[in-house]
């Protein structure tokens, strides 16, 4: 388990980088689908939310969880087979990391992480970013101080 500051934009920005999230949801939905057919039973679905989204498993409120993952899989089990396939996990994702991002807004929260949660993932794609974002500053800089070097005699030109 990690703890992180994270706030809607860190959320965001991983929902944004269209790439990289479905490639997430792809991950995550081959990890649930145990026997590889395609589709999420309702016992999956339980046992996978309750991983990627980091919930305590408090017993006091077992039946308050049942109830909500039941509303969840009605919501979007779209042709009510009885089954989320990975056009229903995307959208169910994709909605649920977006209502953590409008319920957490942009004050910084600090929160702890299991490994594989959804927000973890965010959080290691914003701190990919920023370290790119880093390197590409550190190149444009490494740019700038070539062009004050004189290409005739290779010093440093000096105004």
């Amino acid at each position: 388990m990690s703890v992180a500051m994270v706030n809607s934009s860190t959320i965001m920005g991983f929902i944004q980088d269209t790439k990289k999230f479905n490639n997430c949801i792809n991950e995550c939905f081959e990890m649930l689908d145990i026997d590889g057919n395609g589709m999420l039973s309702r016992e999956l679905l339980y046992g996978g939310l309750h991983k990627l989204l980091s919930l305590e498993n408090n017993t006091n409120q077992e039946e308050e969880i049942n109830n909500l993952y039941e509303v969840i899989f009605k919501r979007f089990d779209k042709d009510e087979k009885g089954f989320i396939d990975r056009m229903e996990f995307e959208s169910l994702i994709r909605e649920l990391m977006l209502a953590m991002a409008r319920g957490i807004g942009d004050l910084p929260v600090l929160v702890a992480l299991e490994e594989h949660s959804l927000l973890m993932k965010a959080v290691q794609h914003e701190v990919a970013s920023l370290k790119e974002g880093s390197r590409k500053n550190k190149r444009k800089r490494e740019k700038n101080v070539l062009r004050d070097i004189c290409l005739c005699c290779h010093k440093l030109e000096t105004s």
